[in-house]
């Protein structure tokens, strides 16, 4: 065989090689999307995340922090401590903790937890069904 033939049957094996490599690669980085929460939900927006919080107020205690682009269900909202022009906070669903909506976008209506935990009380408080 020439030395120009193998050249040429070498030169299209690393070719082919460099372009698996490349196209595997690319495939087995690409995790599937995962979906948004059911609504209603919130997407943090700053770069360095939000702070989930043990009450809604900057200075309750910090229970984690969400990174930016996260998607997590909202439970309800209160009117609380104000940050930067907003006064509403987010009850998460996922752990019972509050993150500041001015941090936040909601996606669907999120109620007001007065409402929402009103509901569950009713619920609760019906008539009981006799013992025995």
């Amino acid at each position: 065989m020439s030395s120009t033939r193998k050249s040429r049957r070498a030169g299209f094996a690393y070719g082919a090689a460099a372009l698996a490599a490349l196209l595997g690669g690319s495939l087995l980085g690409a995790a599937p999307a995962q979906a948004a929460p059911a609504p209603p939900y919130g997407t943090v927006l700053p770069d360095n995340g939000v702070y989930k919080r043990q009450f809604p107020s900057t200075d309750s205690s910090v229970r984690g922090a969400l990174p930016k682009g996260a998607q997590v269900g909202l439970r309800c909202k209160v009117r609380a401590q104000y940050i930067s022009g907003n006064t509403v906070w987010y009850l998460l669903r996922s752990d019972s903790t509050w993150v500041s909506a001015r941090y936040v976008a909601n996606t669907g209506y999120v109620p007001y937890c007065k409402d929402v935990m009103s509901g569950r009380m009713k619920e609760k408080t019906g008539p009981r069904a006799p013992k025995g």
